[in-house]
């Protein structure tokens, strides 16, 4: 059976909520998708998530949240995203007691999903307090328990660096079905469907504002690498024409047959 699928990168505080707001229903006509996954890691004014954020998406049926390193940088607030939220999940790799788990499955219209999401090792060693485990390992440990014949398996793979993300996808080739990573907000130009069937693409891109740097105001991010301040102000650039990006895939007994690139300006 197909299963169609439409995954939105991440999305950056409110001007990606703008755009998403205002673009993802001509996408979601044009796409006809049985699933729709966003990822939210940024939507709480760039870095976290919180129930206000999401209940500002709420219009847009969205079916699963997925996040990533920032998840919880709002406290409180996203912990109790993360309880109360059972379509938002964080990777399932963190442990150490984090609300939440990394997977979720969907029954919807006679098609399954079970999306996963994962936080990579490299450059993520001290994330919350203690080491991550392996996302190779806890993907396995997910499949082996939660696949059934016929799903389709997505895995939103939060990573910074290129080399894990495509070993990602060529360890779970044949058994995923669309990798996607996620966290540079840049889109790269790499998808394809790998040797076994399954759809790749190494960074979908953001939502959020077209000329910024990652999200970031421009000048915020110049005066980082001029030396002129020790560390990053994360003021979200929110004026100007924003940028939709996303994925879209076509998924036939739990592989991919079509991938294909969303890119679109939006203005507000």
């Amino acid at each position: 059976m197909l299963a169609k699928i439409l995954f939105f990168g991440d999305t950056i505080g409110k001007p990606g909520r703008k755009a998403l707001l205002k673009e993802l229903p001509n996408i979601r006509k044009e796409y006809n998708p049985d699933f729709v996954i966003v990822n939210v890691e940024n939507v709480t004014h760039g870095k976290g998530v919180t129930l206000n954020s999401l209940a500002e998406l709420e219009p847009l049926d969205i079916d699963v949240y997925t996040s990533g390193n920032h998840a919880f940088d709002k406290g409180e607030f996203s912990a109790q995203a993360f309880r109360e939220k059972q379509n938002l999940i964080r990777p399932e790799n963190y442990g150490n007691g984090v609300p939440g788990k990394g997977f979720v499955r969907l029954e919807k219209n006679g098609k399954s999903l079970l999306a996963i999401n994962l936080n990579a090792k490299v450059f993520f060693e001290t994330q919350f307090g203690g080491e991550i485990s392996s996302p190779f390992e806890e993907f396995d440990k997910i499949y082996t328990a939660e696949h059934k014949d016929g799903d389709a398996v997505f895995i939103d793979f939060h990573s910074e660096a290129t080399s894990e993300k495509r070993a990602m996808g060529f360890y779970t080739d044949g058994r995923a079905s669309l990798v996607c990573g996620t966290h540079t907000h840049v889109a790269t130009a790499d998808m394809q469907i790998l040797p076994k069937g399954t759809g790749y693409i190494s960074d979908v891109g953001m939502n959020g504002a077209l000329n910024s740097i990652l999200g970031v105001k421009v000048q915020n991010s110049i005066n980082l690498f001029l030396g002129k301040t020790l560390r990053l102000e994360f003021d979200i650039e929110e004026d100007g024409p924003m940028m939709i990006n996303a994925v879209y895939a076509e998924i036939e007994n739990g592989l991919a047959t079509k991938v294909e690139k969303i890119y679109r300006e939006v203005r507000i």
